[in-house]
């Protein structure tokens, strides 16, 4: 790891609220179920805030976003925003750009996403796209590669795929490739030749040998070291403080949020209460996430692929902010991106995350001077 990444963000550690370990308090411990009612206990004291008849909600069926997963599967959406009358329609994209391009077609009203997507959405609007708005997910991206690989040298020459040009896993692979001395372009030259593909194309490329490694999300990264033969040459945690980062967060359309605030609070009770039930079910949670991928895609994952990837991940609803400044300041150094100085201030806004976290007696989150808290 180079020192730059770790100096940048080394105040990360102290501002970090995982939900795995520390939980919301010592009265919201115990795992919700689809019966809990949002107006039970400290959340009764919520003021009413605007609320839509509909609510959109973008996701992808993948482990990453398992607290959206469980949230469908358990009907918490469906708990929290039933309240007030609001009907929630999902809405499954496979990659965080499509998701963008949608909620700016008004497509979408929020979503579920990786911070370089939303990143780009932010920026590439001036800033009137979207707000973030919650975090969900942390850790879940390896670099894995052929056996016959054993240090970053050995990639020089080498095709390594990446999910899609400029996400989050891209992002990463290309600035890491650069901090050791590697270059790589947008047009696959350099010593590196990054391949932008889908991750099942990737399992199938890779399998068949067309390719040398790829830097994925979970579970790709586990179905190539258990289906594929893969190994682990860098597992993203090891660069970063803490071992956390952000892979998913909540981002709402910033007209969206301005006019039904009472609906995006109701998405983030649920988010909450499906991070929960993860932290104290965790065997049924995966179970759970099963049953939502094969509605959604037609086919469970294996068993060992859902074990592997559950353990290379947290459930927080903290944004871990200064890592998605570290991503955008990563896309920029691998020529994916042109940032100004304070482009991304005003790109949370978490007012509704700790009015909810305040009611249940929890510790807030920080937007690290990046927005509204």
């Amino acid at each position: 790891m180079s020192r730059t990444r770790k100096t940048r963000v080394g105040l990360i550690a102290g501002a970090v609220s995982v939900a795995l370990t520390l939980g919301l308090s010592a009265n919201a411990a115990a795992a919700p179920t689809p019966v809990d009612r949002p107006t039970a206990g400290p959340a009764a004291a919520l003021p009413k805030l605007p609320t839509a008849p509909v609510v959109r909600v973008g996701f992808f069926a993948n482990v990453t976003h398992a607290p959206a997963l469980v949230a469908q599967q358990l009907r918490l959406f469906e708990t929290f925003l039933g309240k007030d009358g609001t009907k929630v329609e999902y809405v499954l994209f496979n990659a965080g750009p499509a998701a963008i391009e949608a909620m700016k077609g008004g497509a979408i009203d929020i979503s579920y996403i990786g911070p370089n997507p939303s990143v780009s959405g932010y920026t590439s609007t001036g800033g009137t796209l979207l707000r973030v708005v919650s975090g969900a997910t942390s850790g879940g991206a390896q670099l894995v590669v052929k056996p016959s690989i054993n240090s970053v040298s050995d990639l020089k020459g080498k095709k390594i795929a990446s999910p899609q040009l400029g996400n989050t896993q891209d992002v990463a692979l290309r600035s890491w490739l650069k901090d050791n001395g590697l270059s790589t372009s947008a047009t696959g030259g350099g010593d590196v030749t990054v391949v932008p593909t889908d991750n099942a194309t990737t399992l199938t490329l890779f399998k068949r040998g067309d390719l040398d490694g790829a830097w994925v999300p979970e579970p790709w990264a586990s179905r190539l070291v258990i289906e594929a033969g893969a190994k682990v040459l860098v597992d993203e945690k090891s660069l970063w403080p803490g071992g956390q980062f952000v892979t998913t967060n909540i981002i709402a359309s910033q007209s969206f949020l301005n006019q039904y605030p009472g609906t995006v609070r109701s998405v983030l009770q649920a988010n909450n209460s499906a991070i929960k039930y993860i932290a104290s079910n965790v065997t049924k949670a995966k179970d759970v996430v099963q049953e939502q991928i094969t509605k959604w895609t037609g086919k469970p994952l294996p068993d060992s692929v859902i074990t592997r990837s559950w353990g290379n991940l947290r459930f927080t609803w903290d944004p871990l902010p200064l890592t998605l400044k570290k991503s955008a300041d990563d896309a920029v150094n691998a020529g994916l991106l042109t940032l100004g100085p304070n482009k991304l201030a005003g790109i949370y806004d978490l007012r509704l995350l700790n009015s909810v976290l305040k009611a249940a007696a929890a510790r807030p989150v920080t937007a690290a001077g990046l927005g509204r808290e």
